[in-house]
């Protein structure tokens, strides 16, 4: 059996205007490029719309594609990029471009403390066999902001490296750190609510006085 042909072979192909190449392509992703976009913008028509969206738009700018992150992250970036464009059409702000949606260096001293923490009735490898875990996750997916949302999806879902992450989006790699830490935090913090034993919760800003001597 013949080797599958390469990414970078498939886009080589695409630059001198093999467009089957392109669908090739498409085949590929379209799957994980839905995925992600329906995770994102949280409905299904528009999720359809990102993923037409992400392969046209990828399309037209292939011949700015250098190679020097994979065809799959670069796509992810397009696809991300399209999605929070939706969103912010949906809540009536400007739209700007990727590199332009970038904030101040983030620090681990804005992390927020969580508010509820407790041990789990159950371990994560038990809960995750479970079919209401999914939606769970799904609806705390939800209660989380977009660029935060995005950051876990690319990162926790999509497997995607720190750097990889940093490179779809268009921020440091520090700031992926950081809004990952906050996004697995407030996930962690709403799945507890739901699985953590009441008997055994702690809340950080409660503490017990000491007694001076």
């Amino acid at each position: 059996m013949s080797e599958p042909v390469t990414d970078g072979e498939l886009v080589r192909r695409v630059k001198v205007g093999e467009l089957e190449a392109f669908e090739l392509l498409a085949g590929r992703y379209s799957r994980k490029v839905y995925s992600l976009a329906r995770r994102i913008v949280q409905q299904e028509q528009d999720a359809q719309d990102v993923t037409q969206q992400t392969f046209l738009s990828a399309l037209e700018h292939l011949d700015g594609f250098r190679e020097e992150a994979s065809f799959s992250t670069w796509l992810l970036r397009v696809a991300t990029h399209a999605a929070l464009k939706v969103i912010r059409k949906r809540k009536g702000l400007p739209t700007v471009s990727l590199e332009a949606n970038t904030e101040p260096q983030e620090g681990y001293d804005t992390v927020p403390h969580p508010e509820y923490i407790a041990d789990w009735r159950e371990s994560p490898e038990q809960l995750v066999g479970r079919n209401e875990t999914s939606r769970l996750i799904d609806e705390a997916l939800q209660e989380l902001d977009e660029k935060h949302r995005a950051i876990f999806l690319l990162r926790d879902v999509e497997g995607l490296s720190v750097k990889e992450t940093a490179d779809a989006l268009g921020i440091s790699e520090a700031n992926v750190k950081v809004r990952l830490l906050r996004a697995r935090l407030q996930l962690r913090e709403r799945l507890t609510q739901k699985f953590g034993d009441p008997e055994r919760r702690f809340q950080p800003h409660q503490h017990v006085e000491t007694a001076s001597l």
